[in-house]
This record gives C-alpha cells, structure tokens and sequence, in this order.
C-alpha cells in the first residue's frame, strides 16, 4: 500500500472506481472516474491512453482486482490495486 499512497500524493493519478453507479453515488473518492466493471471492457482504449500510473477501487478491492487482471491480460500496465474507496481515502 506504500507504493499506493505515495501515488495518491499525486493529483494527477487517476482514480478509477468500478462499483456500480448507484454504489459510487452513495460514497466516493473525490475527482475519482466511475467505470463500473461491466464497462470496463467498453472503455479499454481509455485505460490504454494513460500515460501514468492508475488507481483502481470498489468496496472490498475484489472488482477492482478483477478489472486489473482483465486489464493486464488486454496488455495495460501500471495498474494498481487500491482496494475498496474506503481505503484509498484513509491513504489521502
């Protein structure tokens, strides 16, 4: 999580949280993208396009670990794994 928080630092770092609509409604990281993990496959050229590290989250850090996988096997890099939002705020 050292590695997490010390991107965090860095305003620029995209958050990218896969809960769905409603879930990211009710409570969310500040400046976080909602891409609901059904979507994700739908927005891979996004993912693609960053040129910097991402951050993703959910509520358990389950989803988000799924979205990492599916998204590293389609070949993007420099993911990492925030676990649930909750967590990446504590990291803030």
């Amino acid at each position: 999580m050292d590695k997490i928080k010390e991107l965090l630092k860095d305003s620029s770092t995209p958050i990218i949280d896969v809960r769905t609509i409603a879930e990211f409604e009710e409570g969310n990281v500040p400046g976080s993208i909602n891409i609901p993990l059904d979507s994700v496959p739908d927005n891979l050229q996004q993912f693609k396009d960053y040129k910097v590290p991402v951050v993703l989250c959910c509520r358990s850090g389950n989803r988000s670990g799924q979205a990492m996988e599916w998204l590293k096997s389609q070949g993007v890099e420099n993911l990492h794994n925030g676990m649930g939002y909750t967590d990446v705020l504590e990291l803030m």
